[in-house]
């Protein structure tokens, strides 16, 4: 066995064969809206939380974030941030300005899903790219709620060499206004933000305690990745003992005490979330997700629904778009 510990890679990076690599080649995220915002100070604008994940690349002077916990921090050019689950934030010229909501409604149209934003006069101007983007996952996800509110690419861009080449694209690209930049600015931005999120999970995502140090568990490895591969079974206590290779008692009582709750409570929540998704994006009916799920009755999937999501599925149904 040979000796890394003169490597900045720590330990806990997920190997070829390792279940949170197969669980992570199923992340994705498709742009749903883009921009490119020119500022001239003083500005400041509001982002209230919304369910998409958001970004801002930083492309010229910088800029000053209000991040969800209240704390300004400061973006140099060149800097991105990708705010995972939509928390509510704002940007400003200067710390302390008072937000206003972004003026949405005043951005000039450019092509397909990406807009252009003007304000003030021209000059030494904070130049911004933002967007948001929406996760192949929903909130119910344990990887999603596990991921802080603001991940920082500059804070990653030390142990995952992609995304300053990444940033370093993205602001040619910026700087040279061609004919098509933003479309290609904003396929940057889709990798960029998988390049963040991968980056955190491998080497930013603290002490690896939780969600992911189950996941890398040898043995509650195999349970959850099992679990994951096939979300729609009902999986029984003893079939997912088998998957670990151990008696009943003993997997219940390794499994809640790495994980964090019983079997039962986990598959019924990645159950939960496969639903969520055939009923809100998929537009699928509520008995038909119950058929599809192995339920008896349309009731008895409501009933377990909102046990877990905490609304009942029909909430979810009259709020399709």
């Amino acid at each position: 066995m040979h000796d890394n510990s003169s490597k900045s890679t720590p330990p806990t990076s997920p190997t070829p064969n390792d279940p949170l690599t197969d669980m992570l080649k199923g992340l994705r995220l498709d742009g749903v809206e883009y921009g490119r915002c020119t500022l001239a100070a003083p500005w400041a604008f509001a982002f209230p939380a919304r369910q998409d994940a958001l970004f801002h690349f930083v492309a010229e002077r910088g800029c000053w974030l209000l991040n969800p916990a209240g704390q300004w921090v400061e973006l140099g050019a060149g800097d991105a941030v990708l705010l995972p689950r939509g928390s509510a934030h704002a940007l400003a010229s200067e710390p302390g300005a008072i937000p206003h909501q972004f003026p949405r409604w005043q951005c000039k149209a450019l092509s397909g899903n990406i807009f252009d934003y003007h304000s003030g006069v021209k000059g030494e101007n904070c130049l911004l790219f933002s967007g948001s983007m929406r996760f192949n996952l929903d909130s119910l996800h344990p990887l999603l709620r596990m991921m802080p509110d603001v991940m920082r690419a500059d804070e990653l861009m030390k142990c995952e060499p992609t995304i300053l080449h990444l940033l370093e694209a993205m602001g040619c690209e910026v700087e040279m206004n061609r004919v098509g930049a933003c479309g290609i600015i904003a396929r940057l931005a889709d990798v960029l933000a998988a390049q963040i999120i991968r980056a955190w999970v491998e080497h930013g995502s603290g002490d690896a305690t939780g969600w992911i140090a189950a996941v890398r568990n040898p043995e509650i490895g195999r349970v959850l990745a099992a679990i994951h591969a096939s979300p729609h079974r009902d999986w029984p206590l003893w079939e997912l003992a088998e998957v670990m290779g151990a008696s009943r008692s003993s997997f219940a009582s390794k499994f809640s005490a790495i994980v964090g709750e019983t079997p039962a409570r986990y598959v019924a929540q990645v159950r939960m979330h496969l639903a969520r998704q055939w009923i809100s994006r998929d537009a699928a009916r509520i008995s038909e997700v119950a058929r599809r799920l192995g339920y008896d009755s349309e009731a008895s999937f409501s009933r377990a629904f909102k046990r877990v999501v905490g609304m009942a599925p029909s909430h979810f149904r009259a709020h399709i778009k």
